[in-house]
């Protein structure tokens, strides 16, 4: 009988096939989902309405990435929620199996190889690094140190108009009180490394855009990690006239959506030079403060995105004198909650609710903009379900169709070797320049933002 090591057991795992090797588990018990290159079995598994991620490895590393997993899910760091471990398997003849961790699938999540497809925009290539360096400087933050940094490691999820970074995979992780420069600088090598490596394989696949170089993309990551890193932690001396800047690095932090929880600020003895640093940084300032507000549960630029707009609600009706708690309880039942019960159910599974409702505003506003004068927000959502989120791909279980009396298609074990015969799914949504094909009715609202632009600068 195996040995299950769970927080939270999910009991209908219990009778699985854990005697069988995970690369020979039946198709009944399989979903096929995307999934990056890895050193291991991995598999998805469904059970009920749940999925979650198994992964076959070596018993200490399985119990090493749980722990890891547990104290980066405690303190609130983006990363895959472990479930269990199953370990004292052995197969019907007695051989002994390899534990298996299990962490809950994370859904709307994409690796970056379906993310990489042929035609993706520069931009986008952009928002994804923004996303890995955000993704490094937080986990160096609370002293963890990688060990194995690389897109293969990361899943990403929507997060309004830009990218939203979560750690995958943790054995070579290691917490610290600290971390050195050195450290931080070894992880920065690792990702240099791995990352270079990576972009030469979709070079070579023909998923990169030619005007793309990888070298120039790990150094802009490197680039990027350090600014990051500087803003968020660097000293600062300026002349005593100048007090008003101690409030100018809390709002710039604030606005790269970190809290700072406490400023060193000390001054020289005549009080002429002060200089400020901040101690300890904690991210997530934005979703937090919609979380106390809403109770809603979003990433990052979607939370400020949805603050925004609970602003412009404020402002709208003239309550900026009543308590924000109220209003935002007005805002959720009067703007965000018709808007997501107005997308019929078969469109549920497209997008999560917060970034449904940040492109129900982009929308909004086009539309408005080519009526000259305000869209209802209800009738903005049925144009926005019509002309977009009916073309777009699920991004919540992105699984093949089956017939009531057909297993599930099972995805096969990717490896570095047969990745370039992997067909990647579509992705409107980032389909790149004038030639991409787009289905009828598409909307391509960053484009169609951008082009206004450029026509109102023309004018």
């Amino acid at each position: 009988m195996p040995r299950f090591l769970a927080a939270h057991p999910d009991a209908r795992l219990l009778p699985l096939p854990w005697g069988v090797p995970l690369a020979e588990w039946p198709a009944e018990h399989l979903v096929a989902l995307p999934r990056g290159i890895s050193r291991h079995v991995v598999r998805f598994i469904r059970v009920g309405d749940e999925v979650y991620a198994a992964k076959e490895v070596v018993e200490h590393l399985a119990m090493h990435e749980y722990r890891l997993l547990h104290d980066l899910m405690r303190l609130g760091t983006p990363a895959v929620e472990p479930i269990g471990v199953v370990t004292r398997r052995f197969t019907h003849s007695g051989e002994p199996l390899d534990p298996i961790l299990i962490t809950r699938h994370l859904q709307f999540s994409l690796p970056y190889r379906t993310l990489f497809s042929k035609g993706v925009r520069s931009d986008t290539v952009t928002r994804l690094l923004d996303a890995m360096v955000v993704l490094l400087a937080r986990l160096h933050l609370i002293g963890f140190l990688w060990g194995d940094v690389s897109l293969s490691n990361t899943l990403f999820r929507r997060d309004a108009s830009d990218f939203a970074a979560h750690l995958v995979d943790a054995e070579t992780g290691e917490f610290h009180e600290r971390l050195s420069d050195g450290q931080r600088e070894h992880d920065l090598e690792i990702a240099r490394v791995n990352l270079f490596g990576e972009f030469l394989d979709l070079e070579a696949g023909g998923m990169l855009d030619s005007a793309l170089d990888p070298r120039q993309l790990v150094d802009t990551i490197v680039t990027r990690y350090r600014e990051l890193w500087h803003e968020l932690t660097g000293a600062e001396e300026f002349d005593g006239s100048e007090m008003h800047r101690i409030e100018g690095r809390v709002r710039r932090l604030n606005a790269l959506g970190f809290d700072v929880a406490e400023l060193d600020i000390t001054t020289d003895l005549d009080g002429s030079t002060i200089r400020i640093q901040p101690k300890v940084v904690d991210a997530g300032h934005h979703a937090r403060r919609l979380m106390r507000l809403t109770g809603l549960d979003t990433e990052e630029n979607q939370a400020r995105r949805l603050l925004n707009d609970l602003d412009s609600y404020r402002a709208r009706t003239g309550q900026q004198n009543l308590d924000e708690a109220v209003v935002a309880h007005q805002w959720l039942t009067e703007c965000f909650e018709p808007v997501i019960h107005a997308v019929p159910a078969e469109y549920a599974s497209k997008l999560e609710p917060a970034q449904i409702y940040h492109e129900m505003l982009d929308y909004r506003w086009y539309r408005s903009e080519a009526a000259g004068h305000e869209v209802p927000l209800l009738e903005a959502t049925q144009g926005y379900v019509r002309d977009v989120l009916s073309h777009l791909p699920d991004e919540e279980l992105s699984v093949a169709p089956t017939g009531a009396d057909q297993p599930r298609e099972v995805a096969a074990a990717v490896s570095a070797d047969d990745l370039d015969d992997e067909p990647l799914p579509d992705d409107p949504w980032e389909a790149g320049g004038e030639t991409a094909r787009e289905p009828a009715g598409y909307l391509d609202m960053s484009a169609i933002r951008a082009k206004a632009a450029r026509r109102a600068s023309a004018e």
